[in-house]
């Protein structure tokens, strides 16, 4: 039986990415990770009969209690065969503006908690005796000059940086780790911050889903290691 973990499941490109998994059938099951709790069980029952899917509430700032958290997935499923952390934070100020909390917070959720859920997934995923799967979503802002999004530009240039030194630490107990950095996306963040921006004329979260299942596909074998950058051209 083979478990895959996604966090940030309950809306844009986590929902999405949930809804193309299960429907991929390449898993077992699905575990959906996020805050919100009503929209995350419209996910879970989007997907139920298809997958044996099941949602948990958990706030990604706790960093302590996340060891525990794989722990008890693995001990209900015995096994953990895919990583995909979804979930992310974005309040881009001016350098001038920046505070401690904005890069403490930023950090925490786009560094800190993906790094956490890694090595503690991997301390499991190390005895698999298939390929086990990362992925990281990233952004074309972790690559681009963004004035004003220090904080968010910086963390998602490191999360690149940590699928990279991954990719090849990692490949001796046979885990692939990939990074999607999604340009303009039709999310709930996005139109936080792009208010007045017309959202049916930019990338959808689907078009990402069906980027990140296919590299999730067994087929897949030769894209280990690189940021997949994805965004339309017009």
């Amino acid at each position: 039986m083979r478990t895959c973990i996604i966090t940030g499941a309950s809306d844009g490109i986590g929902k999405a990415t949930a809804i193309e998994i299960a429907r991929s059938r390449e898993y077992d099951n699905l575990i959906l990770i996020a805050r919100n709790s009503e929209k995350l069980k419209s996910v879970n029952n989007i997907i139920k009969d298809i997958i044996n899917s099941k949602p948990i509430i958990y706030d990604l700032t706790n960093l302590d209690g996340i060891p525990n958290l794989i722990k008890k997935i693995y001990c209900e499923y015995k096994s953990i065969n895919c990583l995909i952390n979804v979930a992310g934070y974005a309040d881009p100020q001016p350098l001038i503006q920046t505070s401690i909390g904005n890069l403490n917070r930023t950090y925490t959720i786009n560094v800190f908690a993906p790094v956490i859920l890694i090595r503690e997934c991997v301390k499991y995923m190390r005895y698999n005796k298939e390929v086990s799967k990362i992925l990281n979503v990233a952004s074309t802002a972790g690559i681009t000059p963004r004035p004003g999004w220090l904080s968010y530009a910086s963390s998602k240039a490191a999360i690149i940086a940590v699928s990279q030194t991954l990719s090849e630490e990692l490949a001796e107990y046979n885990i692939k780790v990939y990074t999607v950095s999604p340009g303009r996306c039709a999310t709930v963040l996005r139109r936080k911050l792009a208010p007045n921006e017309d959202q049916s004329k930019i990338m959808q979260p689907e078009e990402v889903a069906k980027v990140i299942s296919n590299l999730l596909s067994k087929d897949e074998k030769c894209l280990d290691g690189q940021n997949i950058i994805v965004r339309r051209k017009w």
